[in-house]
Formats: structure tokens, sequence, C-alpha cells
């Protein structure tokens, strides 16, 4: 039997409620020749009989049926299986155009790409809105590592269809840190940098769903799992010395995963996670690195500090430390 054109791999954890539209998605494919590797992490719902049913029904369905050790360690097994020329992700909550997968091989062969991006819907409510970042043009073959605003989209490791070998030949493995969440973040950042051929379809080819109270984003406790995430692509990026023009180029999109972060976690972890932001700042500055905020950037974290911790400002203004915080952050001159 030949292997399949395209691995889809769908991790699972309590999804009970999502996930048979997810799967209907998936065995409807106009591209036949695939392969669904579907891992379940130790759901305690029914999400293990579902799977189990549909298995039954298509022989393209594998089961990796495991205890719950998270959502990378999930992923990395699941990819140790791949046997498709090209590997997609699916999150089981979500669910994908019928031709997702056509267009994105038929794409990806045709121009010999490493990755494979596609357009995509914010699903909430029964409802669609499409989300095409406009800053990569659509249709044409990039370098991201020439062309870095392909950087500054949302990981959406969704979103993409990745040569196998090529992962393979790069390592590419996601954090298998169990319990943690954002294991997308570093993973992404590591693929676009090895990438040399990446293409964007202007498209959109999947329903991410917004208006599951179950989702990881939802989780008020997990305040520095993207702090772990950034340690790694820190981590790639000091092995490359020679590389300065992207290492200067990292605290941009960091800042805009933290803003992200700030803005998702719970009220009293704010000033906590403002905190240990000031002391990666200051640590980066010592190693002699690119420095989180610019001067404008300071000016940001002023209305970030109104906006999400009023109290904390309040405090600052009382003995006047407002500004001496802000200098913390700030490259000296």
């Amino acid at each position: 039997m030949p292997a399949p054109k395209v691995s889809i791999i769908v991790p699972c954890f309590n999804v009970e409620k999502y996930l048979e539209e997810c799967l209907d998605s998936l065995i409807k494919q106009t591209l036949n020749e695939i392969e669904l590797i579907i891992v379940n992490d130790g759901s305690t719902d029914g999400t293990l009989s579902i799977i189990q049913r549909y298995q039954s029904l298509d022989s393209r369905i594998l089961l990796i049926n495991k205890k719950n050790s998270g959502y990378g360690d999930s992923l990395n097994q699941a990819l140790d299986k791949c046997q498709g020329e090209y590997v997609g992700i699916v999150e089981s909550d979500d669910f994908v155009e019928h031709e997702m997968f056509e267009k994105l091989y038929n794409t990806a062969t045709l121009h010999n790409l490493d990755i494979c991006r596609c357009s995509y819907y914010y699903h909430k409510n029964g409802e669609d809105e499409v989300q095409n970042w406009q800053m990569v043009p659509k249709n044409v073959v990039l370098t991201p590592r020439s062309f870095k605003t392909v950087f500054k989209q949302a990981p959406s490791v969704w979103a993409n269809l990745y040569n196998r070998q090529w992962l393979n030949e790069h390592r590419s493995r996601f954090l298998p840190t169990p319990g943690a969440s954002f294991q997308d973040l570093s993973f992404s950042f590591k693929a676009y940098y090895f990438a040399e051929r990446f293409l964007m379809v202007a498209q959109p080819l999947l329903h991410y769903r917004l208006d599951n109270a179950g989702s990881s984003v939802h989780n008020p406790n997990k305040v520095f799992c993207v702090c772990s995430e950034w340690d790694e692509i820190y981590k790639l990026l000091r092995s490359k010395p020679e590389d300065i023009d992207m290492m200067s180029f990292l605290p941009q999109i960091q800042h805009q995963d933290y803003i992200w972060n700030l803005g998702r976690i719970a009220q009293e972890y704010k000033h906590i996670f403002l905190k240990h932001w000031q002391k990666e700042a200051k640590e980066h500055r010592a190693r002699c690195e690119t420095q989180l905020f610019e001067l404008p950037l300071a000016h940001k974290l002023i209305e970030l500090l109104v906006l999400y911790c009023p109290q904390t400002l309040l405090l600052y203004k009382k003995d006047n430390r407002l500004i001496q915080k802000l200098k913390s952050f700030v490259r000296p001159n």
C-alpha cells in the first residue's frame, strides 16, 4: 500500500462535544490519500469511544491511546508515526473545509514547499469571521527569514502543512512539558526559521473555534507557559550568534506574544507576569542582547498598566516609582 500523501494529526483531550464535527470534516476530505493519526491524551469523557467508532468505519484512522501527558507529547508521538509526504495538525474542537488538504498538498508539491499555510475563519456561536493576515503576501513563495512579517502571524500550527522529511531533518518537535500550554510558539518559530520555501494560500480553509470554554487559552493558571516557549526560541538564536539580524528582531514578536498573554490571564496574575517580564528584560541586557522595549514601547507599557493593572499603576504613582520602573525596561542611551 503506497504511503499517504498527507498525515493529519488530531490531538484530543475531553472534546466529546466537538469531536464528531471535526472528524466528519476530515474523513470527507477530497484528498483521499490521507492518514488520520488521532491521539487520545487520557480523556475522561466520551472522547475515546467516539474515536473508536470512527476508527471502525474508516481504515485510514490510527489511534494512539495514552495516559495524559500533554499537548506537546501527544503531537511528538504522532509525528514519530507519520508516513505522509506532508503533515498537518487539526485541533479536535475545530473543523475544516472538505478541500483543505487537497488544496494545500497540491500547492505544496507544485512549489516544492517546506510549509504551506492557509487563511482561516474565527468560528464563534455558529458564525465565521475571515482571518487572512494581510501583512503576508498570498500565493507567493517566500523565505521567512528574508520576509520577517511571516513570524508576526499567530503560530496557528493547525493552519500549516509541513514537509515531513524536512521536519525530521531539522528534528522539529514540540516541547513535551506536561501541563503546559502554547507549545506551538517555539515549534512554529523554529519551523519558519528553517523554512526556505513558504507560501500562504489566500483561501480560508479551517474554522478555528473561539467558543470552547475548555480551551487552554481560558485557563488563568497557565501564566508563564509562554515564557518557557520563548526561552526555547532564544536558545535557538543563541546557538546562531552570526544571525544578529534575527536576534534583534525577536523583541518585536516577543512583545506581541507577551501583550496577548497579559490580556488573557486572570487579573490577580497580571502584576506577577509584568514583574517576570521585567526580570527577563534585565537578563537580556546582561547578555548584551537587544532589549525588549525601545522607548516608544515604554509608553505602551503605561497603557497596559492602565488597562490591566490599575491598582499597580496607583501604587507606582504614590511613591513615584513608575518612571523608574519603566526605565528598567528601556535600553540605556
